[in-house]
């Protein structure tokens, strides 16, 4: 089974959330505004995920915009950006699929379709 870390007023989540139902895929369902991860939580996907950590930034969110993130992230370090997407679940890209061996952020359907049993 797999968490689904989604924001349920978001077009693109409810995409993911009709393809993982439509592929019959297993999930735990979490809202990330009422439960955002915490710091260990980013910090163990992020180094799972093999993805870059501005992949882990909801970067056309207002608050990322309104944060002028896009200026001060190449300044800040690792674990500063890690505190910083805990502080609030609206900084994070959504949705996340967590499984024992994958991390996806954003919703593409040809990556997505590796949490196929």
């Amino acid at each position: 089974m797999i968490e689904f870390i989604c924001y349920p007023k978001c077009s693109t989540c409810k995409k993911a959330k009709d393809f993982l139902d439509e592929n019959n895929i297993e999930y735990k369902l979490r809202d990330i505004k009422a439960e955002n991860p915490s710091y260990e939580e980013l910090s163990l996907w992020y180094k799972k995920s093999g993805l870059p950590l501005k992949r882990f930034f909801n970067t056309s969110g207002q608050l990322y915009r309104s944060m002028e993130l896009k200026d001060k992230l190449p300044d800040m370090s690792e674990e500063d950006q890690l505190r910083l997407l805990a502080s609030d679940g609206m900084l994070v890209k959504r949705p996340i699929a967590v499984s024992e061996d994958v991390i996806l952020t954003g919703f593409r359907p040809e990556q997505w379709s590796s949490l196929k049993n």
